[in-house]
């Protein structure tokens, strides 16, 4: 008994050392973006998915796929345009004559990690395709429901709603993505560093995977057994609490988000190796969890990320 014990705990602190791994793989090819790369691994540790906005060309669509890469598993990237349909997505029924009967065809959404780009330039239509599988981790389709793998991981890039041919989410599409973030331009170093040295799509082909799909399973559920103190929730219910006083927001957080805003702290206490949430946990995760849910007052002139900031700082920590 004692050796499966000892067995276990070697096994827990293998798969949390190739995580570690892997976050460091991604860091050596999209440069000067640690935090983005850690909140994406946040993302998929507390069973979300990942809303990545930003001009064309800053490096989204390269997290994305060295995410996928790392983690293992089969995945699929799914280019989100105007005349992309739901069938698309989610897949059809063939009838097939020597059966006399109808067969399923899957579509890409039937993967374990699903990268979708440019999901803002498809109709509203073709994006709540995603909302069932997002949120439910099934598809029904012609009234037969379809279990998706697991795990299952979607990350989508957007662009700016001002550029040209772009459909703005709706919130219950929002609502879904658990985090989301900007990545803007490369620092002075990383960008002459991205100049001078071997291309990312090189680098890209030769990343190994250091995850199994079991693995990350795993460690999605020892996520879940991180110790989180009673004054800690009294913090995450204050911020809550804040952002639906109507001169912050015009709406605020929803008891939805306060859950995932707790899974995703514990999946940063459990990436900074520690057994226990701490505010900073709360703080680090908050801007992400918040900046696509909430909409600034009228007559404020702060975009929502200066809001957000400030009301961090309105609400004291235990």
């Amino acid at each position: 008994m004692n050796s499966t014990v000892i067995s276990t705990k070697n096994s827990t602190g293998d798969r949390h050392t190739r995580l570690l791994e892997a976050q460091q793989a991604v860091n050596q090819i999209l440069l000067g973006k640690d935090l983005q790369v850690r909140l994406a691994f946040c993302c998929l540790l507390a069973r979300g998915h990942l809303l990545i906005e930003d001009v064309p060309g800053v490096g989204k669509t390269t997290l994305a796929h060295a995410v996928a890469r790392v983690i293992g598993s089969d995945y699929q990237r799914i280019q989100f345009t105007s005349d992309l349909l739901p069938a698309d997505i989610l897949g059809v029924s063939i009838y097939k004559r020597e059966k006399d009967a109808f067969e399923f065809h899957p579509g890409p959404i039937f993967s374990r990690v699903i990268l979708v780009d440019e999901v803002n330039r498809a109709t509203p239509k073709t994006q709540s395709a995603l909302l069932e599988g997002m949120a439910e981790g099934q598809v029904t389709i012609e009234n037969q429901t379809h279990i998706l793998p697991s795990p299952f991981f979607v990350m989508a890039t957007q662009n700016p709603l001002d550029l040209v041919g772009t459909f703005p989410l709706p919130d219950s599409q929002l609502d879904r993505f658990l985090l989301s973030f900007s990545l803007g331009y490369p620092g002075p170093a990383a960008e002459r560093e991205l100049l001078t040295t071997e291309d990312r799509s090189h680098m890209l082909s030769r990343t190994t995977t250091l995850l199994s799909p079991e693995d990350v399973e795993a460690l999605q559920k020892d996520c879940e057994s991180i110790h989180v103190s009673d004054n800690l929730l009294d913090y995450i219910q204050a911020l809550l609490l804040e952002t639906r006083d109507e001169r912050w927001f015009e709406t605020g957080l929803s008891p939805r988000a306060g859950l995932a805003l707790l899974r995703a702290s514990r999946a940063h206490a459990f990436l900074e190796e520690r057994d226990f949430v701490t505010p900073e946990d709360v703080k680090t995760i908050f801007p992400g969890l918040a900046r696509h849910r909430l909409n600034p007052s009228s007559g404020f002139s702060h975009s929502p990320e200066e809001q957000i900031r400030e009301l961090l700082d309105q609400v004291p920590i235990p």
